[in-house]
């Protein structure tokens, strides 16, 4: 089997060090190339043409902002920016993903093992996820990679031969993870503004990221978007984000009314946010009026949130496999015999407002 092709770009040498390091642990992984700035981390890329990238942002002669546009103009291929846990952090990466950039990873090394282990975890899964997907998203040859990808219609689940027409959604729960900004955006984007469904939105990000992409979802969307908060009511017309490093849940007050819970528990939980505990509040305070929508992501998690919907009435959608960055989340959902549509991530906003 051959091995996946690294490059690293950073001026940091102990970034460079410990990036190196942690890849190289994995035998199916070899790194290529090390460079300290933006020029000489683009001319690597187009001479080494690795299979992956990591990018520092902040860089001497050249960001990680320029290099990122030369890379995808000159020699596309996924790139993973490594960013640090500030808002100006946050907003450079989204900045990134604009530019081409396929993920990202947090750049908060600690002394604590459990945390270096966690981080080289995910980067070691975001490295081969992007590098498994590199030839459908990031051909060689092509200019930059769109920011929809258009596909065939596919057939429906088998699922969806259930009869919608006496039920009426009253929420919907988006999860995503790897992937996940630009495919949040994109749904987002295709809702119509006179939608009233409320919405919550969870998606694996930390804590110092989720109040910028809130933000960045609202200059986007048609719908009012923002971070959500402890105890406050669930509205219509609004679309709520999970903040990073806690649990996000919907509850309800007497009969009709719910608002929103957040708080550590369970403090050992792997992902904060989680999907399926966001979910299974739906599940739970909704239940047969709700929808469950997986998107782009590794692993499984919103499979018991979204199995907790459909058992009790709702409706989901899973994002098909050709326009998924990593196809982990929302096979989950579809290989449980879950999915009531299958879609392509152009498609999902609208069949959300068909199934609503």
């Amino acid at each position: 089997m051959q091995k996946i092709r690294v490059l690293i770009i950073d001026d940091s040498a102990f970034m460079r060090r410990a990036i190196k390091q942690m890849v190289e642990t994995d035998q199916d992984i070899e790194v290529v190339g090390v460079a300290r700035d933006g020029i000489e981390g683009v001319d690597m890329a187009l001479s080494l043409t690795p299979d992956v990238v990591t990018m520092d942002i902040e860089m001497p002669r050249m960001n990680g902002l320029e290099a990122i546009e030369h890379i995808m103009d000159r020699s596309p291929r996924p790139i993973l920016v490594v960013s640090s846990l500030t808002t100006e952090g946050a907003k450079a990466t989204f900045e990134a993903l604009d530019k081409g950039a396929a993920d990202y990873i947090s750049k908060n090394l600690t002394n604590s093992a459990f945390d270096m282990m966690k981080i080289q975890t995910e980067l070691i899964g975001k490295l081969k996820a992007l590098s498994r997907k590199r030839n459908a998203l990031f051909g060689i040859g092509a200019a930059r990679r769109p920011a929809s990808v258009k596909t065939a219609p596919l057939p429906p689940a088998p699922q969806s031969r259930r009869i919608f027409a006496t039920q009426k959604i009253a929420f919907v729960a988006i999860g995503a993870s790897t992937g996940g900004p630009k495919a949040i955006q994109e749904v987002l984007m295709n809702l119509p503004g006179e939608l009233t469904t409320p919405f919550l939105i969870a998606i694996h990000m930390p804590k110092a990221f989720t109040w910028a992409f809130a933000e960045r979802l609202n200059d986007f969307s048609k719908i009012p978007v923002r971070e959500a908060q402890n105890g406050e009511p669930v509205k219509s017309s609004q679309i709520l984000l999970t903040p990073g490093g806690m649990q996000t849940r919907i509850r309800r007050k007497g009969l009709s009314d719910f608002y929103i819970e957040i708080n550590d528990n369970p403090a050992n939980s792997v992902y904060k946010p989680s999907v399926d505990i966001a979910m299974l509040s739906v599940a739970e305070c909704y239940p047969g009026r709700s929808m469950g929508v997986v998107l782009t992501g590794m692993g499984h998690d919103g499979l018991e949130g979204v199995r907790a919907i459909r058992q009790k009435g709702g409706k989901s959608i899973a994002q098909s496999e050709e326009t998924c960055t990593v196809y982990g989340m929302p096979k989950a959902i579809v290989d449980a015999g879950l999915a009531d549509k299958v879609v392509a991530l152009d498609r999902i906003a609208g069949e959300i407002i068909n199934m609503i």
